[in-house]
Formats: structure tokens, sequence, C-alpha cells
């Protein structure tokens, strides 16, 4: 309790002062973030592996090792990242419209800055990098929890960063990670409104429910992904078996990869025999539908659940449709609002999945992969959220902004 109060009020103070730094300094201090990443990647790691290590002393699967994994190309590939987030343009001071009302008033809006971001997390220590950068870049100050299985990893990450913003003369209390990772800290961090103005969860759907069912701080809820694929009666099916393992197995712990295959029932004597084995090339576990048992005898039968699972591992529910209706059904009942992919060469059925599937990103004969906030040219992204509230989809720059009414007057009274 003690440490949640006295980093918020490091937190709050200086979201004071960034409201008045210029983005020259913000720029550098970001780009003195990435250098210095560079620098320290041996400290970086070596703090990582102590996180693995006993990450697999409790024998959890490689597919979640992975998302705790980082490595020189990982660690570059984060830095590089912090650099876009420098390059893009500065959304505070933005003013959006100025009218003159009839008595004189001069009515504007201005964005600005949330003020102190919460981010609550699981295991990804990319996450802390990421959510920093785009916290400071906005003028935000941001207070980080992770996970235990992070912490030592988070710890040397927010080191970095705390002293390249001492370097650029930004006040260090603008990063603040909580190092205390018991749940009753946790359970209060989400109701620390005294200090923090916002609160993001990342992670599964348990720690994304726990936050919404209990925090008295708004939520920015980012969701979970149980993305589909739907190949469409008129697909390219050499272009459908692609974009199918590249979303299935690119890498299968992260939540906008395939979770679920939706098949049109005209192709599925062509398509499901080739896709079932190369998925089980990449060792994909495959669960189905009656009708994919009858084309594929050693494919597992599908549950209920499964349609409804997001996996996060080497497995993959199957299921025929009879057309682009079921398919969208299908998706809007089991889907968790992320990223929803048709492959088709028909306008008329993308036009239909595009306009009626209910999610934050919807494709067409591309891969659910894209749905990330550097390939979507923000740099990195703070979450995808899911919600349809402040913001949806990945969450960049703008979306860690408000608006604020400016009103220039000349003796006005009412």
């Amino acid at each position: 309790m003690n440490e949640l109060i006295t980093k918020g009020k490091k937190a709050k103070a200086s979201s004071y002062e960034l409201m008045n730094v210029s983005s020259e300094i913000k720029n550098n201090a970001l780009r003195k973030i990435a250098e210095n990443l560079i620098k320290h990647t041996q400290e970086i790691i070596e703090k990582n592996k102590i996180d693995i290590e006993n990450y697999r002393s409790i024998n959890m699967p490689e597919s979640m090792v992975d998302r705790l994994m980082l490595n020189e190309e990982r660690i570059k590939s984060i830095a590089e990242g912090v650099n876009q987030i420098a390059e893009l343009e500065d959304p505070i001071g933005e003013v959006l419209q100025m009218i003159k009302r009839p008595n004189g008033l001069v009515i504007g809006r201005k964005r600005v800055p949330l003020g102190v971001i919460g981010i609550i997390y699981e295991s990804r220590p990319n996450v802390t990098v990421d959510a920093a950068a785009l916290c400071i870049k906005s003028s935000n100050a941001v207070m980080l929890r992770g996970s235990k299985d992070a912490i030592n990893s988070n710890k040397e990450l927010v080191r970095i960063m705390k002293l390249s913003l001492k370097e650029s003369g930004i006040n260090e209390g603008a990063i603040e990670l909580i190092e205390d990772v018991s749940r009753e800290t946790a359970s209060e961090f989400m109701k620390l409104n005294e200090y923090l103005n916002v609160l993001i969860p990342r992670g599964g759907a348990g720690l994304i429910k726990t936050a919404v069912k209990h925090a008295t701080v708004p939520v920015i809820e980012t969701g979970t992904g149980n993305c589909h694929i739907y190949v469409d009666e008129f697909a390219d099916l050499d272009m459908a078996i692609n974009i199918l393992l590249n979303a299935k197995t690119s890498r299968v712990s992260v939540c906008n990869a395939c979770e679920s295959l939706l098949v049109h029932k005209d192709i599925k004597d062509k398509f499901l025999p080739e896709a079932v084995k190369k998925l089980k090339e990449k060792n994909v576990e495959v669960r189905g539908c009656d009708e994919t048992i009858k084309v594929c005898p050693d494919v597992i039968p599908a549950t209920e659940e499964d349609y409804g699972r997001e996996f996060l591992d080497y497995i993959i529910s199957v299921k025929v449709v009879n057309d682009v209706k079921e398919a969208i059904e299908h998706i809007n009942k089991y889907n968790t609002g992320h990223s929803e992919a048709i492959i088709t060469e028909s306008y008329t059925n993308s036009q239909r999945f595009l306009n009626e599937v209910d999610a934050a990103a919807v494709y067409v004969n591309a891969s659910t992969r894209f749905t990330d906030g550097f390939e979507f040219g923000f740099g990195a992204e703070i979450g995808i959220s899911t919600q349809k509230v402040h913001a949806r989809g990945p969450m960049g720059l703008k979306e860690l902004t408000t608006t604020k009414y400016i009103i220039y007057g000349n003796g006005q009274i009412r």
C-alpha cells in the first residue's frame, strides 16, 4: 500500500510537469531510451534469464515461455518501436475545432493528456517499454504493474528508462513500476482513484474480467483474442493455406493469432485435407465439427467450449458452415471482438463480412496477425481495445489523449 501511494504521488506530480514538456525534449528522451536499451542488451537478457528459469521451474508450456522471452532481436525490435514513436506527430496541443458563437465567444477543442495511466499486465516485458514510450510521447505519466513472472526483466527495463528520462531532463516519476506483485497490491492498484486517471489491463481473460469487475478507476478494456479465419467458397485456396498457417503458427501465444477456422461446405473436401495436413506438420492439434471429421477422420471432435476459447497454444477449432451468413453468425456468437478475417475473391461476400462482423479489426485476404500498433504505423500500442467507448482496436498516441474545451471571450456574461 505504501509503495502505491508513494509512487502514485510521484506519477501524479510528474504528470503535471509533462504537460509543459516540449515535443523535442520528449522525442530526445525516447531516442535515449532506445539507445540505452541497445546499450544494456546483455544486462536485460541476464535478468530475463532469471525470469525464464523461474517460469520453467513451475512447468509452464513453452508457448507461454515465449511470451516472456527477450533476446537481442526482440530488444532491437522494441528499441526500433520506441524510435518510431519518437518520429510520430505529437498529438498534444492539437486544436480540433474552433467556432465563433453569435455572442462573440470563440470555442475550441484541444487535445490533452489523460494524466496518469495505470497498466496492469501479464508476462510480456515488451509491454513495459511499449506502454511507457507511448505514455511519455502523449505527455502521460504511467504506473506499471507487471506480473511476478517478469519482475526481474521489468525492473531492469524501468531502471534503464528512468535513467534515460533523467539524462533528458524529464522527471523520473513519469515512469513508475509497482514492484510488489501480490494480488492484494494489484487489487488496491485497481482502486487508486486519487492518482490514476485510467486503468488499462493487458493479459488473459481472467485478469481483464477482474479489472472490469473490481476496479473503481475507469477501465479501458483490452480484450482476449478468439480470432477466426473464414475460408469462403470463392477463396484462393493456396492463399488461404498461407494465411491460415501464418495466423495460427507464426506465434501462437499472442492475442491476434487465429484460434478458429471456418470453411464453406462447398470447398471442404478440397481444402480441409491440405489445411489439416499443414497444421499438423506445425504440431497444431485440430478439433473439428462432425463435417470436418467426415473429411478428416483423424481430427479430434470439437466441443461447444472449444469454439469460444482463446487457446494461446498449438490448438485450433474448425467448423464447416453453409455460407457467409452462417460464418458471420458463428463469429459474432463466439468471438471476443478482436480480429476476424475472410479469404475470398467475392467482392459481395467480402463487403458483407466487413459490414456485419462485430470486431475491432476485420480483414479481407490477410492474416489477423497484423492487428498490432507497430504494423498499423503507431510505433507500438498500449493494448488492443475490444470495447466501443473511447477507443477501439490498437491504441496508439491519440487514444491516450482526451480533449478539453478552450473558450476565448472579451467580457461576455450570461
